[in-house]
C-alpha cells in the first residue's frame, strides 16, 4: 500500500488497495486505520463500488449508523444523497433534495446533531457532474494547533449545543421536518475531541452548533462563527474532484467538511455510508456532566 499525501498537512491517497482487501484482510485494515488515524481524509480510486461492498467495508470501522428519518435510506444503512428524482430526471433547484444538497455546502462534521456522533463517513461517487461538485475538508485539528495556547486550554474544558434544526434552518424555514426535530433533540459535546491513538487534539465544530455552555446566545454564535472562520482560513483545505470510482472516507473528529455547488441540471448520486463513534474512538471523554446532558 502506498500512501501519497493531498492536502496542506493532512488527507492522502491509498493506492494498491481495494475496499475489499479491507474488508477481507486484518492486517491491510490494520495498516489503513493506521492512515486514517494519522491523515484523516482518506481517497481511494478506481474502486468497483457495489452497497454490499461499500457496507462490509464500512463495518471494519465500527457499528453502522441506521440512517435516520426524513433522509432518502431511512432505516437502512446507506444516506442517498441525490438530486435525482423518482421519475428519474434531475429535479428542479426548489425541490426538497437539492435544498438539502444546499445545505451540505455549509461547513459541518456528520452526526454532531444525533446522540451518538460519527466517527467516519464513506463516501462513494457513482454519478458525479461533469463539472463541480467537490467536496472540500479541512483539518480542525490543525486548526486547534494554530490557536492561541490561552484558548486551546479554555476550549478543552468548553461544550457546544447541536442541532439538526438549526443547520436546516440556515437554508429554509421548515427544512427540517416536525419528524426529524422530535427524532433528533439538541446534543451538548465537549469542543476538543482527544484522538485516544496518538493524543491529538482537534476542535469539534459543525454548522449544527449553535450555542456554547456558559455563554449568552449571541456571544456563543460568533464564537462559533469565529473559530470556524479560522478553521477554514483560506489555503488549509483539500478539495477532492470527484472521479467514477473514487471513494473517500474522513475523520468527523479532526475535519470538517462542506460540499461545492454544481451546475443544476447535472445529476449527481453519492453513497454514504457513517460509523458511529464508541469508547475505543474517544466518544466517553466528549460527553458533557450530566448537568449540562439533561438541559
Amino acid at each position: 500500500m502506498e500512501i501519497v499525501p493531498l492536502g496542506q498537512g493532512f488527507a492522502a491517497e491509498l493506492r494498491g488497495v481495494t475496499l475489499s482487501d479491507v474488508a477481507a484482510d486484518d492486517a491491510v485494515y490494520a495498516s489503513v486505520r493506521a492512515a486514517f488515524e494519522e491523515h484523516s481524509v482518506l481517497v481511494f480510486r478506481n474502486q468497483e463500488v457495489t452497497d454490499e461492498g461499500q457496507l462490509a467495508f464500512s463495518r471494519r470501522f465500527g457499528p453502522p449508523e441506521t440512517t435516520k428519518v426524513g433522509s432518502l435510506g431511512t432505516g437502512t444503512h446507506f444516506v442517498i444523497l441525490t438530486t435525482i428524482g423518482p421519475d428519474g430526471k434531475v429535479v428542479p433547484p426548489d425541490h426538497r433534495y437539492a435544498m438539502r444538497n444546499k445545505a451540505n455546502q455549509l461547513w459541518h462534521t456528520d452526526s454532531s446533531f444525533k446522540s451518538v456522533p460519527a466517527l467516519t463517513s464513506i463516501l462513494s461517487a457513482r454519478v458525479i457532474p461533469e463539472n463541480g461538485g467537490e467536496t472540500e475538508y479541512v483539518s480542525t485539528r490543525l486548526a486547534f494547533d494554530r490557536l492561541d495556547p490561552v484558548l486551546r486550554k479554555k476550549l478543552e474544558q468548553s461544550f457546544a449545543w447541536h442541532h439538526y434544526g438549526y443547520s436546516r434552518g440556515k437554508i429554509a424555514p421548515g427544512l427540517a421536518s416536525d419528524d426529524e426535530l422530535s427524532a433528533l433533540p439538541p446534543q451538548c459535546w465537549r469542543m476538543v475531541w482527544k484522538n485516544p491513538v496518538n493524543g491529538r487534539n482537534a476542535l469539534y465544530l459543525a454548522s449544527h452548533a449553535y450555542a456554547v455552555e456558559g455563554m449568552e446566545p449571541a456571544a456563543g454564535e460568533t464564537f462559533i462563527d469565529e473559530l470556524t472562520a479560522a478553521a477554514t482560513a483560506p489555503g488549509t483545505s483539500y478539495v477532492h474532484a470527484w472521479q467514477a470510482g473514487d471513494v473517500v472516507m474522513w475523520d468527523n473528529r479532526a475535519t470538517m467538511h462542506r460540499g461545492r455547488p454544481w451546475p443544476a441540471h447535472e445529476a449527481r448520486y453519492m453513497v454514504r455510508t457513517t460509523i458511529s463513534a464508541t469508547a475505543v474512538d474517544g466518544l466517553e471523554t466528549m460527553r458533557p456532566p450530566t448537568r449540562l446532558a439533561a438541559e
